[in-house]
């Protein structure tokens, strides 16, 4: 069935409302709700279903402008459920305004199932998998008409905005619900745009990544200048290509499909570095998948003793999405036998149902429906310790994980905070800002107390005091934060014995900042240490995989949380350790 989009009311103040225009009779059903307020785009409004799209009226013709879109709406489709539709803009033609730098042609503002429109969040995300980004967000918050009034665009480069409720509503609501405000003569064309040849607005870096999100094929040279990468990390663009028509198999789309191309594409780079450089462009959770995926992909092309492999492959599915990395290994196998592993690899991750998407997720859901009243920390601790043993088959159900963990409930089991990353990289600073911590064991402190924190000459007694300490402390059930750069595998292993003999709940800190960043830092240090050394320390680094840990927070150049993995609540980055 398809359904036209409802004339959106003018707001009492908007200047570009004409005569014939619908206005805002009141504003009651946006008082008192959280509201948010996006730029209005100059654009064409358009619907996507699964099946075909149109203007804002059904029966609207074939233009040329259309063309664009019609093809965005092959691609994505299939992922638009029977009886919802994307509602949006067409931006391809220009109409009064000129854009240069546009992130795609099309935005998706809304979505509808049957008669009733998402919540905003549900929008944001659903058109994110999609592929499609959302126009820019200007302010959110209560509704506050004062501060809504205060808005200021530039006139002469944003037709103005569009203010709607963060939660959904029913169609008969729209004229409550949503509202504008159109900058004055916002038509300044003297002929129609439809009329008129057509000229293309233009796109920004980021459009090569949105592409990849929506299914395009992947051109190497566009994502690299997006990323800001050096031009000769092209060089893989076969291997791209061939990662994206894999995963399209697979179904994966918008931030997945993009991870798993840009991994194919940069798949011999340094995982800590890459994560850092990434996450400006991609955010931190994409940026750190691409690079779990570039780290890991190697060990799938090495032959493995079948009796061990579901045990193997139910550990890699903590770490990363089973069926992105299968992708990327076959993609970049850099021979026949290889890629042979790889596949045999996929078929053994298929049969034990591991190689969808999100495997976890029916475990995820029980859990949150069954542990809903706990504290984050027990939660937590009961949704890793049932993921570890569903990965490793040990159980089968939410209702099987509900009974195994009973032990975990009451939250009554120390807890470990420990810190990983290079000098200067945020750690102390970010655990100074934890509630609740009560012994905090710092290796730079116990060299301190021997005399000298730059002296490396007592490390072995050093660390061995500080495991002592630590393992008091746990005993005591006590919340520890272990303060050392912990730059390998082998020294983080060394605490988690300890952390394992006294039932603790291990969460990883690990920042991710780039190299420049680092050097920056540890001049203005207290202690600074040596070039050198920081350069060595960066060398080294191998960040701790998901699944190391029970928890990991990864903190961004700011010093804040900016991803997690191994919590059982809605994504909410906090800090109660």
């Amino acid at each position: 069935m398809r359904t036209h989009y409802p004339r959106t009311p003018h707001l009492p103040w908007s200047p570009g409302a004409a005569s014939d225009d619908v206005r805002a009779r009141d504003l009651d059903g946006l008082r008192g709700r959280e509201v948010v307020v996006t730029e209005k785009l100059d654009g064409e409004n358009t619907t996507l279903y699964t099946d075909g799209l149109h203007a804002r009226s059904p029966d609207s013709a074939h233009h040329p402008s259309r063309a664009w879109v019609k093809a965005l709406q092959g691609r994505i489709g299939p992922a638009i459920p029977p009886g919802r539709r994307v509602c949006g803009e067409n931006l391809f033609a220009r109409h009064s305004l000129a854009y240069d730098a546009l992130d795609s042609w099309f935005y998706g503002f809304s979505v509808w199932d049957g008669d009733r429109c998402l919540d905003w969040d549900a929008t944001t995300g659903f058109l994110r998998r999609l592929g499609v980004p959302v126009p820019p967000v200007l302010w959110r918050g209560t509704f506050d008409e004062r501060a809504l009034r205060a808005l200021r665009v530039d006139t002469a480069r944003q037709e103005g905005w569009v203010v709607r409720t963060t939660e959904g509503f029913a169609r008969e609501e729209f004229g409550r619900r949503v509202a504008k405000w159109v900058r004055p003569d916002h038509v300044r064309t003297s002929t129609h745009w439809m009329h008129a040849a057509v000229v293309e607005n233009g796109l920004g870096p980021a459009a090569a990544l949105w592409a990849v999100r929506s299914g395009a094929a992947p051109d190497a040279a566009a994502l690299v200048a997006a990323l800001g990468l050096p031009a000769q990390d092209t060089r893989d663009a076969d291997a791209a290509a061939d990662a994206a028509a894999r995963l399209d198999v697979l179904g994966r789309t918008g931030d997945t499909r993009l991870a798993g191309v840009l991994a194919a594409l940069l798949h011999g780079a340094h995982r800590a570095p890459l994560a850092a450089r990434l996450a400006g462009p991609l955010g931190m959770a994409t940026a750190r998948r691409v690079a779990d995926l570039a780290g890991l992909h190697a060990g799938l092309h090495l032959p493995y003793p079948d009796r061990d492999r579901r045990a193997g492959l139910g550990r890699l599915s903590l770490a990363a999405d089973l069926g992105v990395l299968h992708a990327v290994a076959a993609a970049v196998a850099p021979d026949d036998a290889a890629r042979e592993q790889a596949e045999w690899s996929a078929l053994h991750a298929d049969e034990a149902g591991l190689l969808a998407e999100e495997p976890f997720a029916p475990l995820r859901d029980g859990l949150r429906d069954a542990l809903g009243g706990l504290g984050r920390a027990a939660a937590d601790r009961c949704w890793t310790e049932a993921r570890a043993a569903y990965a490793a088959g040990r159980l089968g159900s939410a209702e099987e994980a509900v009974a195994a963990t009973w032990r975990y409930r009451s939250g009554d089991f120390p807890r470990l905070i420990h810190l990983v990353g290079p000098a200067g990289s945020g750690k102390s600073t970010f655990a100074a800002g934890l509630d609740g911590v009560g012994t905090r064991v710092c290796l730079d402190d116990l060299r301190a107390a021997r005399g000298s924190r730059a002296d490396q000459r007592a490390n072995q007694e050093v660390l061995r005091d500080g495991l002592r300490r630590l393992d008091s402390a746990l005993t005591a059930r006590a919340t520890v934060v272990w303060d050392a750069t912990s730059l390998t595998s082998h020294q983080r292993s060394l605490v988690h014995a300890v952390a394992r003999r006294r039932d603790a709940l291990v969460t990883h800190v690990v920042p991710l900042v780039g190299e420049d960043e680092l050097a920056r830092r540890n001049a203005v240090r207290d202690h600074p240490v040596p070039g050198a050394v920081l350069a060595a320390q960066t060398r080294r680094f191998d960040p701790p995989y998901p699944g190391h840990a029970h928890r990991t927070w990864y903190l961004g150049a700011g010093g804040t949380v900016e991803d997690t993995d191994g919590t059982l609540g809605a994504a909410t980055h906090g800090q109660e350790a």
